[in-house]
């Protein structure tokens, strides 16, 4: 699995799921549980993994999108 997209933002965590549920790309949300042990305010950010055969795909759906990420 690859990582494509690490934020704190919960907004863009969830629109960037439903996105890729959308095209039928499965996903795994990491760090989950780190953040929550910090007290839920949002100072770890999560990780959207993806595998990395869909990397490429996914990567497209979200700067479609608007969602700027890291290369």
């Amino acid at each position: 699995m690859e990582q494509l997209l690490r934020t704190n933002n919960m907004a863009d965590m969830a629109f960037a799921q439903a996105l890729l549920q959308g095209e039928g790309i499965d996903w795994f949300e990491m760090d989950v549980n780190m953040s929550v042990l910090d007290g839920s305010i949002g100072i770890l950010p999560r990780r959207l993994m993806v595998r990395s055969t869909d990397h490429a795909r996914a990567a497209r759906v979200l700067r479609d999108n608007g969602f700027e990420l890291e290369p």
